[in-house]
């Protein structure tokens, strides 16, 4: 990565942690926080050879970080001790379209889950997961 591409992953991900803000505060258009969300560049943290996430109320959450600061404040939490954690850069939209469905269960993304008063949940329904794996698929189409 250059030095200009860094630059520009840094302003995605500062953009998406604005856009969170926003939506916390109760402003902000949800679907602009989604596209987003799409086009950020996530670090998610790598575990044994696969993306750290986490299985609350039904759901596995990917956790990914919108900058390094992010994800230092979870790996303190989270991390191997004074290891570096190991982590993947990837675009929002390749974790909910193409790992998600991958994972044979409900998924969803989880951001920032470390930083107080600044995560956001992505779950796995239509308009964020491939409607094939969104729970709520039947709902959205009228069929449940």
């Amino acid at each position: 990565m250059t030095e200009g591409e860094g630059g520009a992953v840094e302003r995605a991900g500062t953009v998406l942690a604005e856009r969170i803000a926003e939506r916390r505060a109760g402003v902000g258009d949800p679907r602009a926080l989604v596209g987003e969300m799409r086009r950020a560049v996530l670090l998610v943290p790598v575990v044994g050879g696969g993306l750290w996430s986490a299985h609350e109320g039904g759901v596995r959450w990917i956790c990914g970080f919108t900058d390094e600061r992010a994800l230092a404040r979870f790996a303190v939490l989270h991390g191997p001790g004074d290891q570096p954690m190991e982590y993947a850069a990837l675009l929002g939209a390749r974790i909910v379209d193409e790992i998600v469905p991958s994972l044979g269960e409900p998924a969803g993304l989880a951001v920032d889950i470390a930083s107080e008063g600044g995560s956001m949940f992505f779950p796995p329904v239509v308009g964020i997961v491939p409607d094939a794996v969104a729970v709520d698929a039947g709902e959205a189409s009228g069929r449940g």
